[in-house]
């Protein structure tokens, strides 16, 4: 949490709100506060569907996705990068619509055939009844593989819902077949603008 850091906080810290909001999705809230107090550095196991529901995708189809939030769309609500995966926090009720979204598209797993099924990875939806583990609010050790790309910075951040992450996944999903032997722009590292949020 930022109270345990000197310096300004930055995009990728978790503030006291931010841990609060996430605190309160799980059944003791106080707790989990409480464990945060003593160990900053500790991930922890919260459910899903009351105060969030969360969209994994693979790594680098989750940072086109985070990608075309931000460079398109709205932004994004908070985002982790946990094992290999990118955590995209979203409106509860998402886990449940999104997969019939991408279905009804033709984007998901049953596609039609000789239709679009396979340009979106399988994303995993994590809603009500599902549990997910955030990485600790104070940074993780190095190669940990558990790290906050978008912290949560508010008790009440924004989240996405269903709609927009099926068009973040589908731009993704274009954006990924375009062929270019010109690189881009900019090769350095992306700042996501959090100013930019709804």
């Amino acid at each position: 949490m930022s109270s345990t850091r000197n310096a300004a906080p930055h995009v990728s810290d978790v503030t006291s709100d931010g841990a609060a909001w996430l605190a309160s999705a799980g059944a003791y809230p106080r707790s989990t506060l409480a464990l945060w107090e003593e160990r900053p550095e500790a991930p922890v196991v919260l459910p899903c569907g009351s105060a969030f529901d969360v969209v994994s995708a693979p790594a680098i189809f989750g940072r086109r996705m985070l990608d075309r939030l931000w460079d398109d769309g709205p932004g994004s609500g908070p985002v982790a990068e946990f094992r290999g995966r990118m955590l995209l926090f979203a409106a509860p009720g998402t886990a449940q619509r999104l997969p019939s979204l991408l279905d009804w598209e033709e984007w998901g797993a049953r596609g039609r055939r000789g239709g679009r099924a396979g340009a979106v990875p399988p994303l995993l939806c994590h809603g009500a009844g599902d549990a997910v583990t955030v990485p600790a609010p104070a940074g993780a050790p190095p190669r940990s593989g558990s790290r906050w790309l978008v912290a949560p910075d508010t008790r009440q951040p924004w989240l996405p819902g269903p709609e927009i992450l099926l068009w973040a996944a589908v731009r993704a999903a274009r954006a990924a077949v375009r062929i270019s032997i010109f690189p881009p722009a900019d090769q350095g590292a992306k700042v996501y603008d959090v100013s930019r949020r709804r």
